[in-house]
């Protein structure tokens, strides 16, 4: 018999607009999820444990991360959901992943509407539960081991990888007294919030206390909504737990519910979260994670038609995102009337980029092959000829919404420049001023920038096509950035057919073919 086996991905995030205001409400941030995406395959450690055996009061938890080539034994109690690590386990602990499952494990139990609920989760944890955690290559640097081999900086490089290579880690030289990188090398898609969801999702789904949607479940998925609500409020609990803080959430909100526009709940609505590493027993805090009424807004959101994401990892050094977000706080309170009026201008900038786009995607659903057309015209001009030789209203409508766009979100890197200077944080860094501005002079470029927080980690670029896609990659290679291989990907959290490092029944049949 074939031994019960969930698994549940969830993808990594690029943050366009909201850098900063995305913080505190009102204030609302666009973004997008990727093709990134972190794995989570849950099973039982003991498939074939006697049911006579429920009267022990642990069971064994196993976290495998074959990328950092780790296994970590856990024994969990069956009454509090508290995590203890073997001795003979691994020294190296992931934080987010104990959160993760104490949470879930937690939820799961308080879930349980009935005897026989109650009886199959007691089967589930007696066995016990693997969790393989498997992440995307883009969300980890390659940089210095494609450099090691001289091999071009493109993402056909990337590409030529195996599928979740072993990853590369910082050295303590990395470090300085400013900046302390972390352990592993990261390319900024949001690699905690997507593995926290992805976990969560998959110990949920495995102890039947949720169904996910589907791949390419997009219609329909609604159905899911109050089972992503659980999830959402869960991996958002254990991402702050870990943390040791209250964020503004867009990444976990990204990873459960894919793309959209944002705008944070209320730091309260975690209390709980914080009263539970004092007193308050992980089920309880489940419930009340349950009970609370998240005011967060949230839209679906995508970019429109045509249109397509780039994320290049430019290697010009180190940034520390909490750092820099304590800097611009610490600056926005000694200095808050130059301060506000900064926030106000940035807030519009953001919205007026939100307009146009959502006025490009209304165009492109009323006007589909007007819109095309338009969108090769332009893909093949810069951005100062888009206006020459429009013809018909539908062109000029097209063509105002790019430039629109392009204009509203040139002035939000120019104040966000100006609140990196006055805050002596670099938030744009002349090099990545440098590269922005050579990319958007490109022919059919809609905008280029720096996501999230900023600095030296990223750039991203929005094109108006795969070929202008490809001419971006190409002058970023010859600039030393490396493009990552990521799309956008607007669907979050869901449920896998496979383990991800099995290959479909149809490649297997094909491979078999070609060595007869």
């Amino acid at each position: 018999m074939e031994e019960p086996l969930v698994v549940a991905s969830a993808p990594g995030k690029v943050l366009l607009t909201g850098a900063y205001l995305i913080l505190e409400q009102p204030s609302a941030g666009l973004v997008l999820s990727t093709s990134a995406r972190f794995f989570a395959i849950t099973k039982p450690v003991h498939p074939g444990v006697d049911d006579a055996s429920w009267a022990w009061s642990w069971t064994d938890v196993v976290v495998v991360s074959p990328q950092l080539s780790k296994e970590i034994v856990y024994k969990l109690s069956l009454r509090n959901f508290t995590l203890q690590k073997v001795s003979n386990s691994s020294k190296d602990s992931n934080l987010f992943v104990e959160k993760a499952v104490e949470l879930a494990v937690a939820t799961a139990q308080i879930m349980c509407k009935d005897k026989q609920m109650e009886n199959n989760l007691k089967k589930s944890l007696l066995k016990g539960l693997q969790i393989t955690i498997l992440g995307s290559n883009d969300f980890y640097s390659f940089r210095n081991h494609i450099e090691a081999k001289g091999l071009p900086l493109a993402s056909s490089t990337l590409y030529s990888l195996t599928d979740f290579s072993p990853i590369t880690l910082n050295s303590a030289s990395d470090s300085t007294a400013d900046i302390q990188v972390p352990e592993v090398a990261k390319t900024g898609l949001g690699s905690s919030a997507a593995m926290t969801s992805a976990v969560v999702a998959s110990i949920l789904c495995y102890l039947g206390a949720v169904k996910l949607p589907c791949k390419n479940m997009l219609v329909g998925r609604e159905t899911r909504e109050k089972d992503l609500e659980i999830v959402h409020s869960i991996s958002q609990a254990a991402h702050s737990l870990a943390q040791g803080k209250i964020g503004s959430g867009f990444d976990v909100s990204t990873a459960v519910f894919g793309s959209q526009r944002y705008v944070r709940f209320s730091p309260q609505v975690l209390s709980c979260v914080q009263d539970s590493s004092k007193y308050m027993p992980f089920s309880d805090v489940a419930r009340s994670l349950l009970d609370e009424h998240w005011d967060t807004e949230r839209q679906q959101f995508a970019l429109p038609p045509s249109l397509q994401l780039i994320v290049g990892e430019p290697g010009f050094g180190g940034s520390h995102t909490p750092s820099m977000v304590g800097a611009i706080q610490r600056w926005r309170k000694s200095f808050p009337q130059k301060a506000n009026a900064l926030w106000s201008e940035l807030g519009q900038s953001n919205m007026d980029v939100e307009r146009s786009l959502s006025a490009l995607k209304m165009i492109a659903k009323d006007k589909v092959n007007e819109y095309k057309s338009v969108l090769q015209v332009c893909d093949n001009l810069t951005a100062e000829q888009w206006k020459y030789g429009c013809e018909g209203e539908i062109h000029l409508q097209v063509v105002e919404a790019l430039l629109a766009t392009r204009h509203a979100f040139l002035k939000v890197r120019s104040l966000l420049r100006q609140v990196g200077e006055a805050a002596d944080v670099p938030v744009e860094p002349p090099p990545q001023t440098t590269l922005l501005d050579a990319t958007m002079n490109m022919k059919g470029v809609l905008f280029a920038g720096v996501p999230g927080a900023g600095g030296f980690d990223a750039a991203f670029a929005i094109t108006l096509s795969l070929s202008s896609r490809q001419l971006v990659e190409e002058l970023w290679s010859s600039q030393g950035v490396l493009a990552l291989c990521v799309v956008e990907d607007p669907q979050g959290v869901r449920l896998e057919d496979r383990d991800p490092r099995q290959k479909p029944v149809t490649e297997q049949l094909d491979a078999l073919t070609l060595q007869n």
